[in-house]
């Protein structure tokens, strides 16, 4: 199955709540394709969003570093979609959170914002937080859910009305589910008068 990878994508999320979901899934759980497996393309996709400034580099140890925050964030987008809390998860953004130190910082206009003291791949993770904690501010951060089936787990923004949307895409993810499902209730139907 491909995804989707433009900015276009009908379940992306709105502004830069946006950023989370592409951070996500700069891992592709079905073809492996990781976009920031390497320094140098991990330091242009954080430069390319503002998190990073440009010409910085990251070493491999940044790399496991956001690799590490990406899998926390997406067992968070996990658990948008009925998943249990994972502990793991939540203790790796706090840990992040606070290499970053975040501080609240007042703008020229007087406006306060959550805003990194450290530089590099901290301040480029902690940049991501501050997101997160804004669009909790703002009610969007738990329409962004992440797909149940295992070999997906795609980031999507849930734009249902009533934040009911389960699958990344009903046609493969929700479709995949159903026939498994199906299978399963025949084999126990099977079982039952055997």
């Amino acid at each position: 199955m491909t995804h989707e990878h433009d900015h276009e994508h009908p379940k992306a999320a709105p502004a830069e709540l946006d950023h989370i979901r592409q951070f996500v899934n700069t891992l592709d759980l079905d073809s492996l394709e990781d976009e920031i497996a390497e320094p140098d393309g991990a330091a242009a996709w954080f430069a390319g969003r503002g998190l990073l400034p440009d010409g910085e580099s990251l070493s491999a140890t940044d790399v496991r570093q956001a690799h590490q925050m990406r899998e926390a964030l997406r067992k968070l987008l996990l658990a948008h979609n009925g998943a249990p809390l994972d502990a793991a998860a939540v203790d790796a953004v706090n840990n992040a959170a606070k290499s970053a130190e975040l501080v609240v910082r007042f703008g020229e206009h007087g406006e306060a914002e959550l805003a990194p003291v450290r530089p590099g791949i901290d301040g480029a993770l902690g940049r991501l937080i501050a997101i997160v904690y804004r669009a909790m501010s703002e009610g969007t951060w738990e329409r962004l859910k992440a797909c149940p089936e295992d070999s997906c787990e795609w980031a999507f923004y849930d734009w249902s009305k009533n934040r009911s949307a389960t699958w990344c895409d009903m046609a493969t993810c929700g479709n995949r589910a159903k026939a498994r499902a199906y299978r399963q209730r025949r084999q126990r139907g099977s079982a039952a008068t055997a």
